[in-house]
C-alpha cells in the first residue's frame, strides 16, 4: 500500500534520463508520489522490469488501477491531472513550442544518446566527438535559444518558468556536464551555458545528483 495516490517506479539515478524526466517534473511541482527503484544492473532486473511496467522498461507511473509508461505520457497525464499547475506553458504559441521541443527530444538525439550515455554524478573527459554528436549538440542549442529568446524572458528556464519542456531536457544538461562539452564550440552564444547552468542550480536536481553519488558509491563498496 503506497502512502501517496502516484506511484513512480524508476531506474538507477545516475543512468537513467528517462526516470528523471517526470521525477524532476513532480518533484518540482509538488505532486506527492512513492518512488519503486529497479537496479538496471542487478540480477533480477528483467523479472523487476515485467512484474512493473507493461512495456518492461521505466519510467512506469501507477495511478489507482491505471498504469501508465513513457516518460513523455507520464508527464502529459500529469498535465492532465493537476490543471491547475503551469506544467505546459499557458500561452497557446507557447504551449505549441514547448510540446514540440518535447517531442523532438523525445523522438531524436540518438548519436547523443547512444556515444554520451548519462552518468549523472561522474565527470568522463572526452577529445573525440562524432559528426552525429556535434549535430545532435548544435540542434539542442538551436532549441533552446529559440526557447529563451522568444519566450524565455519571464525566468530561467527555456520558457521562463519551469516546465514540462525543461524536464525533457534536464538529461541532455546532465550529458554535456558529465562530458565537459565546451557549448561555444558548437555555436553557443553563453545561452546554452547559462541554461545548462540554471538546471544545475535547481535543488531538486541537487536531490537527484546526491542519490545518484550514493548509488555509485554502493556499487563500488
Amino acid at each position: 500500500m503506497t502512502r501517496n495516490q502516484y506511484e513512480l517506479v524508476i531506474g538507477n539515478k545516475n543512468y537513467s534520463s528517462w526516470s528523471l524526466r517526470p521525477w524532476l517534473l513532480m518533484t518540482r511541482f509538488a505532486i506527492p508520489f512513492d518512488e519503486f527503484h529497479v537496479n538496471l544492473r542487478g540480477e533480477t532486473r528483467q523479472e523487476e522490469l515485467d512484474a512493473n511496467s507493461p512495456s518492461a522498461l521505466v519510467p512506469a507511473l501507477r495511478h489507482n488501477d491505471l498504469t501508465v509508461w513513457d516518460s513523455l505520457a507520464i508527464i502529459e497525464y500529469m498535465a492532465d491531472q493537476h490543471p491547475e499547475l503551469p506544467i505546459w506553458p499557458g500561452e497557446p504559441q507557447a504551449k505549441a513550442i514547448a510540446r514540440s521541443a518535447a517531442s523532438e527530444m523525445h523522438s531524436r538525439f540518438f548519436n547523443l544518446r547512444n556515444e554520451m550515455p548519462m552518468d549523472f554524478a561522474r565527470m568522463i573527459s572526452t577529445d573525440d566527438i562524432s559528426e552525429g554528436v556535434e549535430k545532435d549538440i548544435r540542434r539542442i542549442i538551436a532549441i533552446w535559444h529559440l526557447c529563451r529568446s522568444q519566450y524565455g524572458s519571464g525566468g530561467e528556464f527555456l520558457f521562463g518558468g519551469f516546465s514540462a519542456a525543461d524536464a525533457m531536457y534536464a538529461p541532455v544538461t546532465s550529458r554535456l556536464r558529465t562530458y565537459g562539452v565546451d557549448l561555444a564550440q558548437f555555436g553557443d552564444d553563453g545561452c546554452g551555458a547559462d541554461y545548462v547552468q540554471a538546471i544545475f542550480e535547481m535543488p531538486e536536481i541537487a536531490l537527484w545528483g546526491k542519490a545518484s553519488q550514493t548509488e555509485i558509491a554502493l556499487e563500488t563498496s
